[in-house]
């Protein structure tokens, strides 16, 4: 099967469908589709099943700007933000332009065309169809959806239980009254454990470091109140205009003073836990706040599951997996029937896609970003991507709103392509980290492979969403992008 549009979009997450909201209205008259790999619309918030799943950032600002967040709860389930998601595709018709069950292997550029010929194949059977396209959007989130991230603890064979990873949650699994260890002290480990603990004997969170874990309510009086008293439209604006600005300056100021933030993350969790636990030992991060993400409990639910004494707290390393339980290094043993991997992520950006120019493979690790989603010497191909310090959307839609620009530019100016041109001299750089000063394990694991930054505009990978506001007024013929005719 073969066919053409002037725009694919790969993904039909949330980027995914944002995306092709801002592409129908900015640019009406481009044909396009959109491959998703999964059988339904919803990404990150279709694939995740496992019980509790929900998003850690405020939904007033991980919503779209286009479709105000109507449900009162700041932070919500992952089912509900997976219909919401599909709503707003079907508002808009996008879901009618949407392949399933297609999987993108490999995308080649082709100069005397100037155009993209993607190579995909339907999960169902296994035949090949080949779309070209003008521009290539790559709404893939940023790690893998084939499997988590799980080490090779020693003895893991020898466990009698089950081991599952929260990525490939089993659909039919008995918690009821088992004994269960959730392996991880990131958001997934304090996402599950509220939600196991009302079935479950007893779990424990075992974690070889402690993470920071902030109580946020659940329901954000603030914005409940101005829904209140403004229209729908400028209620949704006012309150997402302040809850990105907040991020910032929660960013910031932590990142300004970090040990001042660490006094009131400890202050906070020892008044949300018993008097007396031992906060330091349990709660006390080696690493200063927003080196990683900050983890949200709702409501305090996650020391609320401390304090009832169903869930406990283990910090230490892991000796091995025994056939009961673990071992841990000062020889304790942890019973157990169940075991969660709640370890992490594999991160990728592009979906694994293999990419060619003109017949020459590019390896992304050896590309430098360009405006934080355009690649250097790649033409007409952007990456939605959101920053790691705050919500996701704001970011994407300023990406959405900026490629929206330029395919007007083309299209007005008779182009065929545009390709950020890596001067030479930052060619023989090495340049810098995808992204800096975040230690997230994700991240450190997978930052070898990634495209580089450079040390000035608009090279740089920026996590603000002040500075990312730049897409929305930078000239888009800025001597940087190199435009061209195609021949012929």
């Amino acid at each position: 099967m073969q066919y053409e549009v002037d725009v694919l979009i790969v993904g039909a997450g949330l980027a995914g469908i944002g995306f092709a909201h801002h592409l129908q209205n900015a640019c009406p008259t481009r044909s396009y589709k959109i491959l998703e790999s999964r059988p339904s619309i919803g990404g990150t918030w279709d694939l995740f099943r496992y019980p509790g799943v929900r998003s850690d950032s405020d939904m007033h600002t991980y919503g779209y700007s286009f479709k105000p967040w109507q449900d009162e709860r700041a932070i919500a389930p992952g089912g509900l933000i997976r219909d919401y998601i599909i709503e707003a595709a079907r508002e808009a018709d996008i879901d009618k332009h949407i392949h399933y069950g297609h999987s993108v292997k490999e995308a080649r550029w082709d100069r005397l065309t100037a155009k993209w010929t993607v190579l995909a194949f339907q999960s169902d059977t296994g035949e090949s169809v080949h779309i070209t396209c003008s521009w290539l959007q790559l709404c893939t989130g940023y790690y893998s959806y084939t499997q988590g991230y799980t080490p090779d603890f020693p003895g893991q064979n020898n466990f009698r239980g089950e081991i599952i990873h929260p990525q490939a949650w089993p659909e039919a699994i008995s918690l009821s009254g088992k004994r269960i260890i959730v392996i991880g002290s990131g958001a997934t480990a304090v996402t599950l454990i509220p939600s196991l603990i009302k079935v479950a004997g007893h779990v424990v969170m075992l974690q070889r470091s402690p993470s920071f874990i902030h109580a946020l309510p659940s329901v954000d009086a603030f914005s409940k109140r101005v829904r209140q008293l403004l229209p729908k439209k400028w209620a949704h604006l006012l309150i997402r205009w302040l809850g990105s600005r907040l991020e910032d300056r929660e960013y910031t100021e932590a990142r300004k003073d970090p040990d001042k933030a660490l006094k009131h993350f400890l202050r906070d969790t020892r008044q949300a836990l018993p008097a007396g636990y031992d906060v330091e030992k349990h709660f006390l991060p080696r690493y200063g706040a927003w080196d990683q993400r900050v983890c949200v409990s709702p409501d305090g639910d996650f020391f609320d599951a401390i304090s009832t004494g169903k869930a406990s707290v283990e910090t230490e390393e892991i000796d091995a997996f025994t056939d009961a339980g673990i071992r841990l290094n000062t020889g304790k043993e942890l019973s157990a029937d169940i075991i969660i991997t709640a370890t992490g992520l594999n991160m990728v950006l592009g979906g694994d896609i293999i990419f060619y120019v003109d017949d020459k493979v590019i390896n992304l690790k050896d590309r430098f970003l360009y405006r934080g989603n355009m690649l250097s010497d790649m033409p007409n191909l952007s990456l939605s991507t959101g920053t790691f310090t705050a919500s996701y959307t704001p970011r994407i839609e300023l990406v959405a709103k900026y490629v929206c620009r330029l395919l007007n530019h083309l299209v007005d100016q008779g182009l065929s392509d545009a390709t950020p041109l890596l001067p030479p001299t930052k060619g023989e750089q090495r340049g810098r980290a995808y992204i800096e000063g975040f230690s997230a394990g994700y991240v450190r694991r997978a930052i070898g492979d990634l495209p580089r930054q450079g040390k000035e505009e608009p090279w740089r990978n920026e996590q603000s969403f002040r500075e990312n506001k730049r897409l929305l007024t930078a000239a888009v013929d800025d001597g940087v992008l190199q435009f061209r005719h195609a021949p012929g």
